[in-house]
Parts: structure tokens; C-alpha cells; sequence
């Protein structure tokens, strides 16, 4: 991994530098100096766009979406439901503990041949969740390893699991019933899904409809439905 200098980080943030060197004299950019020149790390600028990503709205998550699209590689079919299709749906999601979750839904994660090893990814969302919760207060999880597990992933992969009975799976004392996990096989990938399923997420009813899904198939039908007017925004 290595680290951006203005111009290469201007080019992947699709901005100016001049912009580039504005957010750090605001001290709004993880930077620092290496020999008398700003250097940013992938990992901390990869943690900043997610924490962007966290509290952008409508406006910002499409402009973050087309930023993101310019950067990944190009996908012949690319959404939401395309990535979890209902093999990788769990409707209800039986686990009753943190660990079992993570693990649960890393194990789901493998149907369809393109993520196989369920135990490596799970170790790896642990960690991500031990430094950094991903559970929301709207009741769902957002599970992702910290860096992209390109190592045992032929692609990215989705899942989803829907608990019948809301699991204590953070320290903020909020409760979590809707589990995505997210295998991304590059960092672009992962932002791309990321505001992609945030804006999902905003949707009014969306996740009220998630919680009332009989099975899989209806699950995937309704991912289908809220997504399908986000690809023509």
C-alpha cells in the first residue's frame, strides 16, 4: 500500500490539489509531512471517505456514487441486488450473538462460489467491528473488513440477513436486526456500495419493508424496487 501525494490524491478524490491542500490546511484530511511534503496514507483517506460517506446526504451520496464509478474498474452489471442475490439473503437470520452474527453472515457470504473463506473474512469483520462498530441507531450493521480481502474474493459479494429478534451488537447500547455485509474486492468497489446502500437506506420505508420480507426472494424483489430509482437519479 502506498501513500498519495497532492496530485496523486487530487486525481483520486476526482478534485483540485488546490482543494486538496484547503481540506488539510482545515485540518478536515488525515495528512502529514514527509520531508517537507504532505503525504496521506490509503488507509486513513479509505476511513475518511467512509466516515464522509456516514454523514452525507441525498446530493452528496450521488456525487460521491459518480466519483466512485470513475474510479473502479469497469463493472458489466452493477447494483445492490446484483452483488446480494437471494442466495445470499437470510430471512430470518438465526443468530443470537455478536460473534454468531459475524460469523452467520460471513458463512452466507460464500454461497454462489465467489468468497471461500468464510473464517479469514469473518476474523477480518471482527477486527473492522473490535476498531470501529459499524452498527447503526436505525438497527443495521454495515459489516466490512478493514481493507478489501481481494485474497479470497473473485468478486464483491453481498449479503444480507434479517434477524427476527434484534441483536445487542454494540457497546452504544442500540439494538441490530438488518446485517449487510459487504466483500468488496477493491477500495472503489467498497465506497461505491457503501453510498449506494446509504442512499438505499434513506429511502422512506425502506427498512420498515426489509423488517415485514417473508423469505429471501422478497427481500431481494424489494432491493430491486428501492434501487431501481437511485440508477435513474
Amino acid at each position: 500500500m502506498e501513500d498519495f501525494d497532492i496530485a496523486a490524491l487530487a486525481a483520486y478524490l476526482h478534485i483540485t490539489p488546490d482543494q486538496v491542500l484547503k481540506l488539510v490546511k482545515q485540518d478536515k484530511l488525515p495528512a502529514r509531512r514527509v520531508g517537507g511534503e504532505f503525504r496521506f496514507s490509503e488507509a486513513e483517506i479509505h476511513h475518511w471517505l467512509e466516515a464522509r460517506i456516514g454523514i452525507s446526504d441525498e446530493q452528496q451520496l450521488v456525487k460521491f456514487e459518480a466519483a466512485f464509478h470513475r474510479a473502479e474498474p469497469a463493472h458489466p452489471l452493477w447494483s445492490i441486488a446484483d452483488f446480494c442475490p437471494p442466495e445470499r439473503i437470510a430471512v430470518p437470520l438465526n443468530s443470537r450473538t455478536r460473534g454468531s452474527a459475524i460469523r452467520d453472515m460471513c458463512q452466507l457470504a460464500t454461497h454462489g462460489g465467489l468468497m471461500w473463506d468464510a473464517v479469514a473474512m469473518a476474523e477480518a469483520v471482527q477486527a473492522r467491528e473490535d476498531l470501529h462498530p459499524t452498527a447503526l441507531d436505525n438497527g443495521v450493521a454495515l459489516l466490512h473488513p478493514r481493507r478489501p480481502q481481494a485474497s479470497i474474493l473473485s468478486d464483491s459479494v453481498i449479503a444480507l440477513g434479517i434477524a427476527p429478534q434484534p441483536l445487542s451488537f454494540s457497546s452504544s447500547g442500540h439494538l441490530t436486526d438488518i446485517f449487510f455485509l459487504i466483500c468488496s474486492f477493491d477500495d472503489a468497489v467498497h465506497l461505491r456500495i457503501l453510498a449506494r446502500l446509504s442512499r438505499m437506506l434513506g429511502s422512506p420505508g425502506f427498512l420498515e419493508s426489509l423488517r415485514e420480507c417473508s423469505g429471501p426472494a422478497a427481500a431481494h424483489a424489494l432491493l430491486l424496487e428501492a434501487e431501481q430509482p437511485l440508477t435513474e437519479s
